[in-house]
Order: structure tokens, then sequence, then C-alpha cells
């Protein structure tokens, strides 16, 4: 249980057991922790900068603090999202150094549509659509679905790795939606198209 007396999901838990164990200073623990968290966060911060070197460097300064301060954490948030928001807040920090601020996304109004279930049902079953679909969202929208939906962040989580309101991570969700079902609803219609 949390300290406001909710059921911890088992996941949540094991990540829980391995920080405390690093707080006690078990190496071991630390080596299964970023082998867990580091390549949903390797991938959160490329979605942030299109330097690799740069994301590599945020993302092991981020387990350095988390070695370092491991006590700090509080369970008022998922250790996930605790790493998360430590990466993220690092990164604006390297980027302030540098005299350069995180560039801002403008979330837009996508024209609403009404594409069939079916056709939404075969397009996302390919990954690899889905994935070259994502790829086309604007940053913060492709950020906010990656998040909740391969890390299974929840949107208040979102809202605290990013520095947003919750309503705003709900709006770029919404939005990114209708854009993956007009991207995979013409993707899947150019395959039907082509020649067998």
């Amino acid at each position: 249980m949390n300290s406001v007396g909710a059921v911890v999901p088992p996941h949540e838990q094991h990540l829980r057991d391995l920080l405390a164990r690093i707080r006690g200073g078990d190496k071991q623990a630390m080596k299964q922790l970023y082998e867990q968290v580091a390549p949903g966060l390797l991938q959160f911060i490329r979605a942030r900068t299109d330097d690799a070197a740069e994301a590599a460097d945020v993302v092991q300064d981020a387990f350095m603090a988390v070695w370092r301060t491991a006590d700090r954490y509080e369970g008022r948030s998922s250790v996930k999202t605790w790493i998360f928001a430590i990466a993220r807040f690092n990164h604006i920090d390297r980027l302030r150094k540098r005299g350069r601020e995180e560039p801002l996304d403008e979330d837009f109004e996508a024209p609403d549509i009404a594409p069939q279930p079916q056709a939404l049902a075969e397009a996302a079953s390919d990954a690899h659509q889905v994935r070259v679909c994502i790829d086309k969202l604007p940053r913060a929208q492709a950020r906010a679905v990656r998040l909740a939906f391969y890390d299974e962040l929840s949107y208040g989580e979102i809202a605290a790795v990013e520095d947003i309101p919750e309503g705003t991570v709900k709006t770029r969700i919404f939005h990114a939606k209708k854009i993956l079902a007009q991207c995979l609803t013409r993707r899947l219609h150019a395959d039907s198209q082509r020649p067998a």
C-alpha cells in the first residue's frame, strides 16, 4: 500500500523494492532498475532531442541522480514517473546552460473524421504502421501517446513528468488519436491499392 492506503500494483512495488535496495547501496538493484526503466526513458528523451548522444547522457545523468538521491523518493508518484521527471528537468537544465529553451509544440485541431472501426483495427494490428504514424505526430502529442500507451503512465503521471496540466495531456492525446486514426486509415487504404 502507498501513503494513502491504495494498493500498489505488483510491477510498481517491484520498482519500489529495487529503489529501497538502492538506498542501501545495492548495485545489483541499480542495474535491474536501469535495465527495466532506461529503454523507455531513452525513448522519452529522444522525443525531445535529435541528438542521440545528448539523450544517452541525460539518461545516464538521471540514473546517477537516482543513485545519489534514492532516499528522497517519497512515494507520491510511481518510481517511473519520478525518474522520468528527473530526466526531463536534467534535459531542460542542459538546454538552459547552452542558452536554449525547450522547443514548444503547438497543439492543432485535426478535422473530425469517422473511420471504419474494422479498418482501424486492421491498421492498428501492424505495429510498424502505428510507429510510422506516431512519428508523424507533433512532438508533444507523440510524447504523450508514447508515455500513455507504451510506458503505461496515467494522464496524471504524464502531467507530472511533462510539467503541464492534466487537461493538456488529455487534449494532446485526444488530438493525437484523431490524427493517428487518419494516418492509419490512409496507410491501410494505400496498402489495399497496391497490386498483390
